[in-house]
């Protein structure tokens, strides 16, 4: 059962709207509504009559065909695009006489009939959301249309075997708009610079292979067979070797050298650079694309104007008490996620003793390891979790500020998720980095969870072993996992909606006759059995990139390979997102913009945190300086000028402090035996005196000395962005001789314009 209504009262034109893309014979339609078949005289029944009314009073045709489901396709009238044109003209200097007499863009089209079908209000003052919160519409969807661009983009894009071709940027703005091209644009930019930052990390860990076994400090954890080291837990936990850490220090070193520190500064550098030449990019993109002087809060005015001549612009609010709640709400969500953070502590301290219980040989050999994996598996889960959580509650708090616009009310809600995912992703990693081993104590005084469980200790080959192996375990996990079901997902939901949401078998040959004298029907079929999309999903692969990109500067000094990661990553992200946008998913509104927005500003902030968090890597998690204070002021060579010998000799047992067997808590007077003798004394991680076991003066050596690089990194690191983010300016010279250029044309053919008046 099909017919077409053809509402259009008085239409200011009679052109017919022209779609460059479309066949001479295809009729084009701009939107597709879609509704259950509802009772005669129900409630639902006559909201959709209503709604549709109003849409025909605006002049719009309106055509109804019946399936499983009835299907609404709607066609705006002509006048509507006049009017854009004429905004676009009056407020776009360089369009003023190049767009005046052009064909509207299909997804100018597309974004103007959402935004009056989005801001329609019935007579019951309800809006299409209300009514698709009401069942009353099921979807609402522009369609993708068989045009020469989108068969391009699926050629030359949405295919695994172009995955090493440029991206087709300008043919994604013409299909997508604006803001999903220069989303895409930015992800290819941020990719290709990826390739440096790849590049160092995996030279700096060639660096540390070089000299995998010829580092003295290695050798020397090697060679300590006779060190006895205390034990790691309370129970069933024995007295060990240093030797047995062996193959750990040597993995330590290839992560924890000299050349770390160039690569930390370096990626301090490259984080300012990939953010400066961006904003060059960006600058051209948007001036090549009629967009440096484009205001989006005008245009939206114009669009309201557009859809109701009568319309009052909302003011600006501000309500200290609302910030204030918003403020203490999002305060108690940090700490509900900061406290996560510490349930995770709890559970590698309790794995930790309970591993070293088992009887299970490979569980009690390698507890320390294993409780650090398990950990990293289970922040994992807790992040999958955590997101969605953090998704509501940003929303919840983004209702109550009440924002203006939408743009507002997505640049307020992007701060807060991304806030909530930093804590989310990051507490974990700030506790193993700056705390781990640092707040347990010392053996005869431990700290203890609930009085029973000791605090865990950093790994024995180093602290940075412990963060590494977490940002690895993440990193590989959160990508290949996501990636997999950011796919898989999708393209299942696809496959079940194609076999429920098919139309119906037509056994008649008159149903078949009047199924393919209709070509609109099958299309409007095919793109309703694609999965939806929503206003949030571009900003969904922001976020994911964004975390990303935190994960590959903040903490990369301890995990030189996540921007390797990072860069196989996004290679294929880049075209997995567009097989889900092109062939799995409805087409998305295509919305205007001149920048990625208040991600730019994300991205400064994560720069800044980069450098600190680099910085803190290398000064409390590495032994970067502690080795540093010793050749320098402990070593043979500072004690007696030598210079035929490493420096770093005798670093190992001048690092690990005497505890006394006898002081153990509860005090023994049997001194246990290992491998047949006797001990009293074992060797921990520290530094204090053997008698009292105070702070030896060397510790607040390495402390001060801690401290002095990281003031110094710091300030350099950040003087070298600020230098950076000088010399490269945010606006190539080229865009602006062109705009000044134009400028000075506009005002002349003003000038001569009024010189003509007057003379008339």
């Amino acid at each position: 059962m099909q017919d077409e209504i053809l509402l259009t009262p008085r239409r200011e034109s009679p052109v017919e709207d022209m779609d460059p893309f479309s066949s001479p014979n295809e009729e084009k339609w701009d939107f597709v509504l879609v509704s259950d078949i509802h009772e005669m005289g129900s409630e639902k029944e006559i909201k959709r009559k209503k709604f549709l009314d109003e849409l025909s009073k605006k002049g719009f045709t309106i055509k109804k065909i019946e399936d499983t489901k009835l299907f609404y396709g709607v066609r705006a009238p002509q006048h509507i695009f006049w009017k854009y044109q004429c905004f676009l003209a009056n407020t776009n200097s360089r369009q003023q006489n190049s767009s005046a007499n052009q064909d509207i863009p299909v997804t100018t089209r597309i974004r103007v009939v959402h935004f009056i079908l989005q801001n329609t209000v019935t007579s019951d003052l309800e809006k299409l959301h209300d009514l698709m919160k009401k069942k009353v519409f099921e979807a609402a969807f522009p369609l993708h249309k068989n045009e020469e661009i989108r068969q391009i983009l699926k050629k030359n894009w949405a295919r695994w075997r172009v995955i090493f071709k440029e991206q087709p940027i300008e043919e994604i703005r013409c299909y997508f708009g604006e803001k999903v091209a220069l989303y895409f644009a930015w992800l290819g930019w941020y990719t290709y610079l990826l390739i440096f930052a790849a590049l160092a990390g995996v030279a700096t860990v060639a660096a540390g292979a070089t000299v995998f076994s010829s580092s003295q400090v290695s050798k020397e954890i090697c060679d300590a067979n006779d060190t006895i080291m205390c034990p790691l837990c309370d129970q069933n936990c024995s007295f060990w070797v240093l030797s047995n850490t062996c193959t750990y220090a040597k993995v330590t070193h290839m992560i924890d050298n000299e050349a770390t520190v160039v690569f930390a500064m370096f990626m301090a550098i490259w984080a300012t650079v990939f953010l400066e030449l961006w904003k060059r990019e960006r600058a051209t993109v948007a001036t090549d694309w009629d967009l440096y002087g484009w205001d989006e809060e005008e245009e939206e005015l114009a669009l309201h104007l557009i859809n109701n001549s009568q319309h009052e612009p909302q003011l600006y609010q501000h309500s200290y008490f609302r910030s204030t709640i918003v403020l203490i709400l999002a305060l108690l969500m940090i700490m509900v996620l900061i406290g996560i953070a510490h349930a995770l502590v709890i559970y590698r301290a309790v794995a930790m003793a309970l591993f070293m219980q088992s009887e299970v040989s490979l569980l009690s050999k390698h507890a320390d390891t294993i409780a650090v994996m398990t950990g990293a598996v289970l922040h994992y889960l807790t992040i999958v979790i955590m997101t969605k959580v953090n998704w509501h509650v940003a929303l919840f708090l983004c209702n109550l500020e009440k924002p203006r616009t939408f743009s507002q009310r997505e640049n307020n809600f992007t701060v807060k998720i991304f806030i909530f995912q930093f804590f989310t992703n990051f507490s974990s990693l700030i506790y193993i980095a700056f705390f781990l081993g640092r707040i347990n104590g010392h053996p005869g005084h431990y700290v203890r969870i609930a009085g029973h469980w000791r605090l865990e200790e950093c790994h024995p080959s180093g602290c940075i072993t412990d963060l590494f192996i977490q940002m690895a375990v993440i990193m590989v996990l959160k990508q290949t996992i996501s990636n997999i079901m950011e796919y898989l997902v999708p393209w299942i939901s696809h496959q079940l909606r194609k076999k429920q949401k098919s139309p119906r078998k037509r056994n008649m040959m008159l149903g078949e006759e009047e199924e393919a004298e209709d070509p609109c029907k099958r299309q409007w079929l095919n793109n309703y059995e694609l999965n939806e999309v929503n206003v949030f999903s571009l900003f969904n692969e922001y976020l994911e990139i964004v975390i990303q990109y935190s994960f590959t500067t903040i903490f990369v000094a301890a995990f030189p390979l996540a921007p390797l990661l990072a860069l196989i990553n996004n290679v294929i992200e880049i075209h997995m997102d567009a097989i889900k946008m092109m062939r799995l998913r409805r087409r998305m509104v295509p919305r205007k913009a001149k920048d990625i927005g208040i991600w730019l500003q994300v991205l400064e902030a994560i720069g800044i945190l980069a450098v600190i968090g680099n910085g803190l890597v290398i000064a409390i998690t590495s032994d970067f300086i502690p080795v540093q204070v010793y050749k320098y002021m402990y070593s043979p060579c500072a004690r007696e000028n030598h210079t035929s010998m490493d420096c770093s000799t005798g670093y190992i047992n001048n690092s690990l402090s005497v505890f006394h067997i006898r002081d153990f808590e509860p005090h023994t007077k049997v001194f246990p035996e290992f491998n047949g003798v006797q001990i009293k004394k074992c060797r921990y991680r520290d530094y204090r005196n053997a008698d009292d076991y105070t702070y030896t003066v060397q510790f607040w050596h390495i402390f001060a000395a801690r401290l002095a690089f990281l003031i110094l990194f710091e300030h350099v690191a950040l003087c070298v962005k600020l230098i950076a983010a000088w010399y490269i300016p945010d606006v190539p010279q080229k865009v602006k001789n062109l705009i000044l250029k134009e400028k000075h044309s506009n005002l002349q053919n003003e000038l001569s314009m009024t010189e003509y008046s007057t003379e008339v």
